[in-house]
């Protein structure tokens, strides 16, 4: 399935999602420019270069979020821009707004302005986040169902100190506006806590979630949890570049899992594992029980989401195999 050299840009290359953007472009024949912050630290380009056919169409260029026209480069030429770069943590050193928001929200500005000034780019994919649609301004229940109409409100997060929440929001509300004004065909998907096999030789803050609950704890200390495999999610964004017709934002998640669920496929692997189950008071971001609608990213072929099980297997292999646990 060649596709006659295409060339098309993906930032944030050695991340978790973008790692198998990259290998599944590269699967399908596209020419990929990649951008990292260091293309010369070999522990976040060798799984790239690693990949198959990154030899002959893989090339990797330094790009920095916060440097204004730093992906100028790598975009040039580009049929298709994938934004994926935005930094994910949970807990903020000290300054929530230099470590995530600003990274976050002018590194989005600073991508998509480029590819205004490159004639070439004929369409503009960014990844969001669930954390983009979960904080509504009326709490969600459980009868409530989610769809991409359904935006987190700022101030929630903010007043939460959610930070990681707020970057996603205000990165992906900026994108929408400066897309509208400068008539950029703009597709946003946004996944859900993002599990399944690393590709990469660093633990990322998803994946450890999953090596928390190996240990028997509770990071989100809740009886309910949600994961969608990175392998859909990876295709979810080629197949927002293959079908011409794609727009607007893309949900994508997987079904409801109890902490007793995970359990039993975590204990093929761990025998006397036991998960931490409190019952506490949860709090919304917590309270997953509510549904979602998948109906749109199926629009774009993607039927079969990977069974949340499966992709707990291949993550705990995927860790081994990396000595990451």
């Amino acid at each position: 399935m060649a596709h006659g050299g295409k060339v098309v840009c993906v930032t944030g290359a050695s991340g978790y999602i973008a790692s198998w953007i990259v290998k599944l472009l590269l699967l399908r024949g596209y020419n990929v420019n990649a951008t990292i912050r260091d293309p010369n630290d070999r522990k976040k380009t060798d799984h790239l270069l690693a990949l198959d056919g990154a030899k002959e169409r893989l090339k990797l260029f330094k790009a920095d979020l916060l440097e204004e026209g730093s992906f100028q480069h790598a975009i040039d030429g580009c049929d298709t821009v994938f934004h994926t770069a935005s930094p994910v943590m949970i807990t903020v050193s000290t300054d929530p707004q230099v470590e995530l928001i600003d990274p976050a929200v002018k590194g989005t500005i600073n991508v998509l302005r480029t590819c205004t000034k490159v004639s070439s780019v004929k369409r503009v994919i960014v990844t969001s986040s669930m954390a983009a649609v979960l904080a509504p301004k009326t709490k969600l229940g459980p009868n409530d169902v989610v769809d991409e109409t359904f935006f987190t409100d700022p101030s929630i997060a903010e007043g939460k100190k959610q930070w990681y929440i707020l970057s996603k929001t205000l990165a992906e509300d900026a994108a929408w506006q400066f897309a509208k004004a400068n008539q950029i065909d703009l597709i946003v998907l946004n996944p859900g806590l993002v599990i399944g096999p690393i590709l990469h030789p660093t633990l990322n803050f998803s994946v450890a979630v999953i090596v928390e609950l190996m240990k028997g704890k509770n990071p989100f200390n809740t009886r309910h949890h949600r994961f969608v495999d990175v392998r859909d999610v990876a295709l979810a964004h080629v197949k927002a570049l293959e079908t011409p017709s794609a727009n607007g934002r893309y949900i994508i998640d997987g079904p409801v899992v109890t902490i007793k669920e995970i359990e039993k496929v975590l204990r093929e692997f761990f025998p006397d594992l036991c998960i931490a189950d409190r019952n506490e008071d949860i709090t919304e971001m917590n309270s997953v029980t509510y549904k979602v609608c998948l109906e749109k990213v199926k629009s774009l072929g993607i039927t079969e989401l990977t069974p949340t099980e499966t992709s707990l297997r291949d993550t705990v292999l995927s860790l081994k195999e990396k000595c990451l646990v």
